[in-house]
């Protein structure tokens, strides 16, 4: 791997770490917010500084060779804290119980980490390894049960959160909890990644300890491409529970939104004197659909006067002949009286402004069934089935269908 293959991650995931910034800073007291800032800080950093260019320039910085796997030791160590605290308090349960065990996690990590720094300090290890450091130093006093630590915590840490992740994904998978469950395939599927990591490099080390240094590649060129590879899935994971609904939700929406569009445009005539609802181009996909929504239901009390409810009687009672579900029927009878009343007027004089002509009752107003952004979609999809085969009853078949 060379420099690019980390600095390209890096780069994203700061992005993503800049991105939620603001929302760290107004729920910094949760401590999911915390704990998904240490995920994203500690993913970032562990990619700049396990960068062979960062290792050499760090080494050369300080004066102290090989302080760089130091550092990355500690940063991946926070890594799997953070991602224990973390689904910790995502998974819940009893507060006592979750903070006791969030202590527990937080102390023993400090513990391994200051373990790290006394081992350092006592192993002799003065020629720069800046891809190998495991292996040439696996025999090496000091350095060598660093090296055993760091693996054995990272192993430890890989199977508790496959395990926990595993077991909750099955659960949830009965509760038809989507996002949260896929969140959690993917983190098995990372923390598979990171456990394979740890494997490659025990072998590799333990090759080393039987005299041979035929297994180095195991350590050098497999193993760091799956944390590389663990580590994004990782935040990729975490954030798919946070991420996912409102990326749904905008999908809905947006969907919505241009299912609106026949409905709205063949109601224009009747948009009223009143100024349209004016929608910036930043506006989201609900605001949009929502403002969509809004005009379309005061156009169409400007049209009621020319809606014919024993039609749409006539109407709803065929639908549900045809086999239609009560709700399918009821949209096929608001559409079809709504392209019948269109079609009435057309070339009745009915000015922009959306008043009467000379000569219509206003009286009887009939408002109409349906409402909501999805209703309407709704309505409006079948009003343009109805107005693109001038056949009801072929719609009403359709709908059925």
């Amino acid at each position: 791997m060379t420099g690019s293959d980390y600095y390209i991650p890096a780069v994203l995931l700061a992005i993503a770490l800049v991105v939620k910034a603001p929302s760290f800073w107004h729920t910094w007291h949760s401590p999911m917010s915390k704990s998904i800032f240490v995920i994203l800080a500690s993913s970032t950093a562990g990619f700049v500084f396990g960068a062979p260019p960062t290792i050499e320039r760090v080494n050369r910085i300080t004066g102290v060779p090989n302080i760089s796997a130091l550092i990355v030791y500690c940063i991946l160590s926070c890594l799997s804290c953070g991602s224990l605290v973390l689904l910790m308090h995502w998974r819940g349960g009893p507060e006592e119980t979750v903070r006791r065990h969030t202590r527990m996690w937080i102390a023993a990590t400090t513990a391994v980490m200051a373990t790290f720094c006394v081992l350092f300090s006592l192993s002799d290890v003065p020629i720069e390894q800046q891809r190998d450091f495991d292996t040439f130093y696996a025999t090496t006093p000091y350095a060598r049960e660093m090296i055993v630590l760091y693996l054995t915590a990272h192993t430890a840490t890989s199977l508790v959160v496959v395990t926990k992740c595993w077991r909750w994904a099955r659960e949830l998978r009965e509760l038809q909890a989507a996002w949260t469950h896929w969140g959690l395939l993917v983190l098995v599927a990372a923390f598979g990644f990171t456990l394979s990591f740890a494997l490659f490099k025990f072998l590799a080390v333990g090759a080393r300890w039987a005299g041979t240094d035929t297994w180095d590649s195991l350590s050098t060129d497999i193993a760091p491409p799956l944390a590389g590879l663990g580590a994004g899935m990782t935040t990729i994971g975490f954030l798919v529970p946070v991420v996912g609904p409102r990326l749904g939700s905008m999908w809905v929406s947006w969907r919505a939104y241009r299912a609106m569009e026949p409905l709205w445009r063949a109601l224009e005539p009747f948009a009223g004197p009143g100024k349209p609802i004016r929608i910036r181009p930043t506006s989201s996909p609900e605001i949009r659909a929502m403002a969509r929504s809004t005009e379309i239901s005061d156009r169409l009390l400007n049209l009621a006067p020319h809606l014919d409810g024993s039609r749409r009687e006539a109407a709803e009672q065929y639908a549900s002949s045809q086999g239609c579900e009560p709700e399918a029927a009821l949209i096929f009878a608001e559409a079809a009286t709504i392209h019948a009343a269109l079609v009435a007027t057309e070339g009745a004089g009915m000015p922009a402004s959306g008043q009467m002509p000379v000569g219509v009752e206003t009286g009887a107003v009939f408002p109409t069934r349906v409402s909501g952004t999805n209703g309407l979609a709704r309505l409006s999809i079948q009003f343009s089935k109805i107005h693109r085969s001038e056949s009801p009853v072929g719609a009403a078949h359709s709908e059925s269908n």
